[in-house]
Parts: structure tokens; sequence; C-alpha cells
């Protein structure tokens, strides 16, 4: 019989890693492919570096409270960004380039401090996209749809 008293591993599962995880899981996968969809001029990888690597800080930054949690999802995440050029090193056709490991931790740096930084900023992100959003727009609007 278990104990009511000790938490079972599975109660401290945080559902909120699922992003995290589910978009650094893309990722890898993305560079373990030999080619990959690109932008059309070659500068603007960097920007998609960027904005991806800004994305996945959020999402770590957001597990955490404060500051503090900035400093850990910007490391996280650029620990994460040096590991994928490396195996990107190793992908026939891929090559490893320290400029986009420096676009990734610009990327998460940026984005995290915007988000702990700028409260304004983490409401749109966290805003709810369900039914609830959709209703609220819908009466602004004055075309409420049918119940």
């Amino acid at each position: 019989m278990v104990s009511r008293d000790v938490p079972s591993p599975i109660s401290k599962f945080k559902p909120a890693w699922i992003w995290p995880v589910a978009l650094a899981t893309t990722i890898f996968f993305a560079s373990a492919r030999s080619h990959v969809a690109g932008p059309a001029f070659q500068s603007s990888d960097k920007i998609v570096h960027f904005l991806v690597y800004g994305l996945l800080g959020s999402l770590v930054c957001r597990l955490g409270q404060g500051w503090r949690s900035v400093g850990w999802a910007v490391l996280i995440v650029s620990g994460f960004g040096a590991t994928d050029e490396w195996h990107q090193y190793y992908t026939p056709g891929r090559s490893a380039e320290v400029a986009d490991w420096v676009a990734d931790t610009l990327g998460a740096a940026l984005a995290t401090s915007l988000y702990v930084g700028w409260p304004r900023y983490r409401r749109l992100l966290e805003f709810p996209l369900g039914r609830k959003r959709r209703v609220e727009i819908a009466a602004a609007a004055g075309t409420l749809p049918p119940p």
C-alpha cells in the first residue's frame, strides 16, 4: 500500500515541460537531416536561429520565476544550441557555425529578458486561445455565436 504523504513521480510531472521538450526534439531531428528547407537568402538563417531559440528560451523560462529563471533558461538553451551545432558537424551536408550558436544564445537572452521584464509581453504570450477568447472577440465585435 502506498502512503499518501509521499508524492508519486507522476504527481511531480509538470505538463509545461512538454512544449520546450517538443521544440527541442523538433530542432534535433531537423538538424539530423542533410538538407533542411531554409530561407531564401543566407543571412536570414541567423534570424531563424534567433527566433526559434528565442521561443525555446521563453518556453524554458516560463517554467521558473523571476530573473533567476532567465539565467538558467539562457544557460540551458545556449548549451543546447552548442550541442546542436556539434551534432550538425557530424551530419553529412551540414556544418557547424559559431555565428549560429551566437544567434541562438542572443535570441534566448532577448526573449527571456522580455518575458520576465515586460509584463505586457508576458501576458500576450500567456493569453489563452480557447473558446473563451473567441467569445470575447465576438462580444467585442457584436457578433456572438449561437450557444
